[in-house]
């Protein structure tokens, strides 16, 4: 940031929502959708992470990622228009101290988590680190080296909340970060349940312009004849999977999820069964979504 954006910092405004994850959930999708809309204005990254990576930058340079404040007051006066501001950080859900740094700086903000079948999650989080040259083991042997990869890093991570975020935090937790009810309830910890919308990833995937109406109406924006187009994806990493899940291994994994699932479902007053559903079919599409890869 440089000296006349820090100088600026205190004339803009900060964000109204935030996209808090999770990651590989579809979260680049949905805030492409939003952004699409008239009455909502981007930030000038779509991830800042500055709630986990960036804490030490200070809300100044958070700040400096969003429009002055003169124009959401000109929009207002002039228009008649409420502008809606926000931003899209996947990794916010799954820091143990993000909740409490964001209700710190954004004690009203409008929180929105994307959640996937944590199985196909894990494996879409697999793929890109396979893509990416940052895991040569196989998909089984790598949530087998999971705890020891990741487990006493998390644990410094939520003990501390100075301790920088490992790389392997951020390569290797496949299935740490498939586990949302732990995540959720320390949102919730912080955030009154009214201030939190959860879209299940496989929704926005089959029916996106419903999905985005929710968002429409959590964010009180004006929907009606003025919804943009949702019929892309987008998509970071495009092609195809090399492998699907072997069978038993979804298996077990069901079996390690299932309690993790059932915790979720009664947070949040709901089954989002997917202790039923099977395979994702888009794992096997070259125009997948963000989502899948």
């Amino acid at each position: 940031m440089t000296r006349s954006q820090s100088w600026l910092a205190h004339l803009r405004t900060l964000p109204d929502f935030l996209v808090i994850g999770a990651e590989k959930c579809g979260t680049t999708s949905l805030y492409r959708y939003l952004v699409r809309h008239p009455d909502v204005v981007r930030a000038s990254t779509k991830e800042p992470h500055f709630f986990d990576y960036h804490w030490d930058e200070g809300p100044a340079w958070y700040r400096a990622h969003f429009p002055l404040a003169v124009r959401r007051t000109l929009a207002r006066r002039l228009f008649g228009v409420e502008l809606r501001i926000g931003e899209a950080s996947p990794d916010y859900i799954f820091h143990p101290h993000a909740p409490e740094r964001v209700r710190r700086l954004l004690p009203r903000v409008k929180l929105i988590a994307l959640l996937r079948n944590p199985i196909d999650r894990a494996f879409s989080h697999y793929q890109q680190q396979v893509r990416k040259r940052r895991d040569s083991l196989s998909f089984e042997q790598a949530i087998a080296a999971e705890p020891e990869r990741v487990d006493g890093e998390l644990e410094r991570l939520v003990a501390d909340e100075r301790h920088a975020v490992h790389p392997h935090v951020t390569r290797f937790s496949y299935l740490a970060r498939g586990r949302y009810a732990e995540q959720l309830e320390r949102w919730l910890g912080c955030f009154d349940r009214s201030r939190l919308l959860v879209i299940q990833s496989e929704a926005l995937f089959a029916t996106p312009r419903a999905e985005l109406a929710r968002v429409h109406a959590f964010l009180a924006l004006p929907g009606a004849g003025r919804a943009p187009d949702v019929t892309d994806f987008a998509n970071e990493n495009p092609g195809e999977y090399e492998a699907a899940i072997r069978p038993d291994t979804r298996r077990r994994l069901a079996e390690y999820f299932a309690p993790h699932n059932r915790r979720l479902y009664a947070l949040l007053g709901t089954d989002l069964g997917w202790d039923v559903v099977q395979s994702d079919p888009r794992l096997h599409l070259g125009s997948e979504s963000e989502a899948s890869v």
